[in-house]
């Protein structure tokens, strides 16, 4: 490569990077704040209730980018990279910034679920077209024998948008008091996406069209039908199938159970606090990011396959043992408390119904130095304790604040599942391109990725947590480990299917 071509593509990496990135941004937002969100968008009865229905409202936004990879893909294909991908990037910006205006459930009643989940359906539908857009446009940039290092650079991105998520949202907890931040802080982070947003057009709207597609457009060789073209011909559709089938739906359940899953797994069974959650996230996600650039670079050289099926094999294997260590790392049963300094108070308070509720707070500490809160709420009926099902109903609130040696151990294992994400995920947008024609490439890779992605890896979290509630509603001493079931599965049998089917190459018949 040339000074000047390396100078060029640097440019088209930068702007696509950034707009990509702050689309995952807005797009991961309402995931980091689920825990969050489903006490403001969501009847407040049944908390568990609320939450799994915040994480289906979550993998709606997920379900419905496969519809945007065919809307914009064929927009993509038909009149230009450059164009589209600006459209997706105002979509996206504009559906962030109004689930942060949205009203809460008190007061609007079930029009504010409602109307966040329309917004999460916009959000899915701008996701679909952003990334193959953003994929497309660099690799027709990128010379060939190199696609896989430049377009790793685009892989980087979601990861980039998680951490700047966590890290906005941990600034605003910061800089906020618990009580502000649960009324009207959470919205803040919707809110500062509409600047970088309108930052990202300014700097896109200066970029020129795909010198690949440009030149196809003058020559009249750009496809007039590319759905017909992409899924109506048998041996493109058959490409379209192993794509899925043997890459992206094994990528994308590892994609989102070494991310999002660990996320919400720390937080919800783990019950740790939300603020160390985010920390050492981002730390391990820090820690892993320049390893996307390392596999794509390393396709290049060895093959797309192996490294994908690779990382796919090595979360298969791994997963349980990994899970089993992080909950048992944290556990309490495996610690000593210190008696003298358990405190319990009692106390009767009015709720937000303008009932009362007795409330029992108690405050454990252990040798480690880890600390235990527990907030007991038992709702009251005509002064005594409300019976729901013959029982009292009671709800049990438990935060753990957890010592530096194991907050590194946690660190340590979540960087472990990055490393198998950026294996699959790497290589993946090249040879996605690779697989298909110029002319109806935009839509071709599209909808693989983002069935994949949208659908088997956006459900993850949903399916997982239904799947560790069922175990532990069923007394399975380690139901926690029962939401891992979901990615095995989908990553073995994509595993197969990849090493049988796929060819170690990355030479490619089209251009």
């Amino acid at each position: 490569m040339t000074k000047k071509s390396t100078k060029g593509i640097w440019k088209v990496i930068s702007a696509s990077s950034m707009g990509t990135m702050i689309e995952w941004y807005d797009f991961y937002i309402f995931g980091s704040l689920a825990v969050v969100i489903s006490t403001k968008f969501f009847p407040a009865d049944n908390p568990t209730a609320a939450f799994l229905a915040t994480l289906a409202t979550f993998a709606v936004g997920f379900v419905v980018r496969p519809f945007g990879a065919l809307f914009f893909g064929r927009l993509g294909d038909l009149i230009g990279r450059k164009y589209t991908f600006m459209v997706t990037l105002l979509l996206m910006g504009g559906a962030t910034f109004l689930i942060g205006c949205i009203p809460s459930y008190e007061t609007i009643g079930f029009l504010a679920p409602l109307l966040v989940l329309i917004l999460r359906m916009l959000q899915g539908l701008a996701l679909g077209g952003e990334y193959g857009g953003a994929a497309t446009y660099v690799a027709e940039h990128a010379p060939v024998g190199e696609r896989g290092y430049w377009t790793s650079w685009i892989q980087t991105t979601a990861t980039v948008g998680l951490f700047i998520s966590l890290m906005v949202i941990l600034a605003t907890r910061n800089l906020l008091t618990p009580e502000q931040f649960d009324v009207w802080g959470w919205r803040v982070p919707f809110w500062v996406s509409i600047i970088m947003v309108l930052i990202s057009y300014l700097i896109r709207k200066n970029m020129e069209e795909s010198p690949v597609f440009a030149k196809a457009k003058s020559e009249g060789t750009t496809s007039k039908n590319p759905l017909k073209e992409s899924f109506g011909n048998r041996y493109n559709y058959k490409f379209v199938l192993l794509a899925l089938f043997g890459a992206t739906m094994g990528q994308g359940v590892v994609w989102y159970t070494g991310q999002f899953y660990a996320m919400s797994f720390l937080k919800t069974v783990m019950s740790i606090d939300s603020s160390q959650v985010d920390t050492l996230l981002g730390i391990a996600l820090v820690l892993g990011t320049p390893f996307f650039i390392l596999f794509g670079w390393l396709s290049d050289k060895v093959g797309r396959k192996y490294i994908m099926m690779g990382g796919m094999l090595l979360a298969i294997l791994l997963y349980r043992p990994i899970y089993k260590t992080m909950y048992e790392t944290t556990s309490v049963k495996n610690k000593t408390e210190i008696v003298e300094k358990t405190k319990l108070v009692a106390e009767i308070k009015e709720n937000k119904k303008q009932t009362m509720d007795s409330i029992y707070t108690t405050n454990k500490e252990y040798t480690d130095g880890t600390k235990l809160l527990e907030i007991k709420t038992v709702p009251l009926e005509n002064g005594k304790a409300m019976i729901v099902d013959g029982k009292p109903k009671t709800e049990i609130k438990t935060t753990l604040n957890i010592n530096t040696s194991d907050s590194w151990m946690l660190v340590l294992l979540v960087f472990i599942q990055v490393i198998f994400v950026t294996m699959v995920y790497g290589p993946i947008a090249a040879f996605l391109v690779e697989m298909f024609p110029v002319r109806i490439r935009y839509t071709s890779m599209s909808l693989p990725y983002h069935i994949g992605n949208g659908i088997f890896g956006g459900l993850l979290p949903a399916i997982s947590t239904y799947l560790v509630i069922n175990g532990q509603n069923a007394g399975d001493a380690e139901y926690y480990l029962e939401g891992l079931w979901y990615p095995i599965i989908i990553a073995s049998v994509c595993f197969v299917i990849g090493m049988v089917y796929i060819k170690n190459n990355n030479k490619n018949i089209h251009v």
